[in-house]
């Protein structure tokens, strides 16, 4: 089965394409006009082993919330069409992934129920340690604060893939303080997760992986 695939997707505020090969080998060709989104994505190429070529351009003179929330739309319609019946897949997928301090896990099921919990909030995280003071609190929230509203945005991709491809998707931040580092760590897992969620089992490769018998 080849299971590769191209979407355009243009809209007043976005003007996205993206070719991608769900049996590649990791190779990426990615320009967002947002570098760090193009970081980002490229680690789910490279540890997924999906080959991606995406462009895409938009409103950024705005903000970059509608591009970011556009891309997670096509990368997510691009899963879904590229898994035709899903006949064979493994469906569920798990990583979890150290970035130096960092901790991150990724569960998801292929399920056709769109689902997404992003337990990433680091200011929980901080106001929920026991041995924490209130001056060290609010010294990290103003640390964290000129940062949240960009690392809002990925939530927000994660949301429009999830739900663009019917995939009940789960982040636990288990630890971490870089913001940096909670990102990358969040790619890299989902690209580890849906890795091992796509691939075929040749055993039951005429099998779909439910017992309602549908997706």
């Amino acid at each position: 089965m080849y299971r590769c695939c191209e979407i355009n997707r243009k809209t007043n505020e976005t003007n996205i394409f993206i070719k991608l090969d769900l049996d590649g080998i990791g190779n990426s060709k990615i320009s967002t006009t947002i570098p760090f989104l193009d970081h980002m994505l490229s680690h789910i190429s490279k540890h997924g082993k999906f080959d991606i070529i995406l462009s895409a351009s938009g409103d950024t003179h705005i903000d970059e919330h509608h591009l970011i929330e556009d891309i997670g739309i096509t990368i997510g319609q691009a899963i879904d069409k590229c898994l035709v019946d899903k006949k064979g897949i493994e469906r569920f997928g798990f990583s979890s992934l150290p970035m130096d301090e960092t901790l991150v896990e990724c569960s998801l099921d292929i399920s056709g129920r769109p689902f997404l919990v992003y337990n990433m909030d680091i200011y929980k995280q901080y106001l929920n340690c026991e041995n924490n003071i209130s001056v060290k609190i609010l010294k990290k929230i103003q640390e964290f604060s000129k940062e949240k509203e960009k690392y809002e945005l990925y939530k927000h991709f994660f949301y429009s893939l999830s739900y663009n491809c019917g995939l009940t998707l789960h982040f636990n931040l288990k630890y971490g303080e870089n913001l940096h580092h909670n990102l990358e760590a969040t790619f890299k897992a989902f690209g580890q997760a849906l890795k091992k969620a796509v691939i075929i089992n040749k055993k039951y490769e005429n099998d779909l992986p439910s017992t309602k018998g549908i997706i």
